[in-house]
Formats: C-alpha cells, structure tokens, sequence
C-alpha cells in the first residue's frame, strides 16, 4: 500500500486524519481513514488481492455496489481505480461465533437477508442460479501444483483433487437442481465479518458484496450456517437454534413477498433440509476458492488449511444431509 500511504500523508498535511488498517479481510487489503476522531464517517479504500479478477466479477461488483447502495444495503461508492475502490464505512462491529446465535441478533440478521431475497436487480445480473455455473468456472482454474514443496506435499496428501471436486459438484447439482429452492438476490458469502452490528442503532449490515448475484435462497442461508461456528467443527448450531433461525427468516419472507398465510412447522421443516443440502454445496464451493487463493494469493492467511478444512466437513456431514427427507 505504499502509494497509497504517499497520497495520505500528502492529504495529512493539509488535515489531521487516522488510518486505520483492517485484517478481517480475505481476498484484499483494506484501509481506512478519518478525520479527528469521527469513525462513522471513515472513507475505506480497498486493495484488490493478486489476481482474484479470476474470481471475482468486477464490473458485476460494481453494478452491486449502485444497486445495493440506492435500495439501502451498502454503502456509496466513492472512486474506482485499477486495482481497488472507495467507498463508505458501515459502522458497527463484526459479529461472533456467540452474537450470531444470540436471539438479540440473529432475528435482525434474518430480517435483513430475507430483505436482500427480495431485490430484484435487473441492469447487470443474469436470473439464473450462480452457484454451478461458478463453480465450473473455478475448476477449470484450480492449481494443478504448488511451487512451495511443502505447499505441494501438503496438498497432495491432505487436499482433495480436481477429480474429486468434479465428482462431488455433479453429484450435488443432481441433488440440488430438483430441490425448487427460489432464485434470489443473495450475498453468497454471509460469513461472520461479513455482518456487521451497529449497537448505537441496533442494526446489522452486511457488508462485501464481492460475490453478490442471483442464486438459490437455500445456498444464501445454508452457507451463512456453515459459517456460525466459522467452520472449526466446534460449537456447531443445533437444530432448535436453526428452527428458530428459519421461522424468524419466514416470518419476514412472508412480509416482504406480501404472503399473508402464517408461517408453517412443515415450511420450516422444508427450509431446514433444503438448506443443510445446499451447505454442502457451500463447502464445496468454498474449499476450490481456497486452494485458488492459496496458489495465486499473496496474504498471509492458510488458504490450503482452509480449503482442507471446508471438505473435511463436507465429507463429515455429505451421507447425513443427503439422507434427509423432505417433509411431505
């Protein structure tokens, strides 16, 4: 960030301000700054990670950024430049592990994604389902090997291969296609530092729409339950949280969408096999994402770890969530 940090302190001689560099990010770099002691209205410049125009659609991006801005998601994009943008600051603080299910937050992070469901940006965004066509899309990029002999060892001793990702994609898109999850508007990528809960308002926000784009309702919510226990395979949610998770998410689907029939055991039901299926699909989605990054990115972060760890759990959890019925 050296030029960056030349044009900052350029404008720092001119005006008092702070810097503040953030490390939650995993495919970019980000910084912020601010005048005095104001840090609502930081200004946030974001750095581009080595090469993840492979991964990420930026003109999508940024259609997303205008889309979600005027419809009240995000926030005002400011500048874009070759390899990064500007744009403003959602206050508040990341969730955790312990807020994500806490029944103060977990209802107003339902009210907000059922909300996002209901988008329908049209100018910039196909109607279809992203999640195979990206995912077909990553595999005809995935390293075949590893400079790093220890990356590389690692990788073929822990890591699953191209054919197996292959496999296990088609297997999932024959088991999620006929499921009739709607076509969303959908984040895709609600981990825990992507939501953000301002206290002083008592809002959340979700924040990094990289990867924003119609997609199944059922992925949107399957791979944030990935995330509540950020995938250590520790202090997973139990079904009566998620229950209580997917009646206060209908419960707002049905008011946005206009439905006034109540919300059903049997929709719940529903909602809880169709989405357990489609975390697969989040593991699985997400592992390729990291043994991509781990080949190209240059942020000190163990992409390979992530990516074994992410099929680790799809493996522990694939005959389970396949076997499970749909309520009749």
């Amino acid at each position: 960030m050296n030029g960056l940090d030349v044009h900052l302190d350029l404008f720092g001689s001119h005006y008092p301000y702070a810097k503040k560099v953030f490390t939650d990010g995993a495919s970019n770099k980000l910084i912020g700054a601010y005048l005095g002691d104001n840090k609502r209205n930081m200004i946030l410049v974001r750095i581009f990670g080595n090469k993840t125009e492979l991964i990420i659609n930026r003109e999508q991006e940024l259609k997303a950024f205008q889309v979600l801005y005027e419809a009240g998601f995000g926030p005002q994009l400011y500048a874009t430049f070759k390899n990064g943008i500007s744009y403003g600051f959602m206050p508040g603080s990341i969730v955790s592990t312990e807020t994500v299910r806490s029944e103060k937050l977990y209802p107003l992070i339902t009210r907000e994604m059922a909300r996002l469901h209901t988008l329908k940006p049209k100018d910039g965004f196909t109607f279809e389902p992203c999640l195979f066509v990206t995912l077909k899309k990553w595999l005809k990029i995935l390293p075949k090997e590893f400079e790093d002999k220890e990356k590389q060892e690692r990788y073929k001793r822990d890591a699953p291969g191209h054919e197996t990702l292959e496999k296990e994609m088609n297997e999932l898109e024959q088991l999620l296609t006929p499921l009739g999850s709607p076509v969303v508007f959908t984040h895709n990528d609600l981990r825990l530092a992507n939501i953000i809960y301002d206290d002083k308002e008592n809002k959340i926000s979700f924040i990094d729409y990289e990867y924003a784009s119609y997609n199944y309702q059922g992925f949107d919510i399957g791979n944030h339950f990935d995330d509540f226990a950020c995938v250590e395979g520790v202090d997973n949610p139990d079904k009566e949280l998620l229950l209580k998770w997917l009646r206060e998410y209908l419960k707002y689907w049905h008011e946005f969408n206009n439905i006034s029939d109540p919300v059903t055991d049997q929709e719940i039901e529903k909602l809880y096999v169709i989405a357990n299926k489609f975390s697969l699909a989040s593991h699985l989605l997400w592992a390729t994402w990291g043994l991509i990054q781990a080949h190209n990115s240059t942020i000190d972060v163990d992409f390979l770890g992530f990516a074994i760890t992410r099929m680790n759990e799809y493996f522990k959890n694939k005959d389970k969530f396949f076997a499970l019925p749909m309520p009749s």
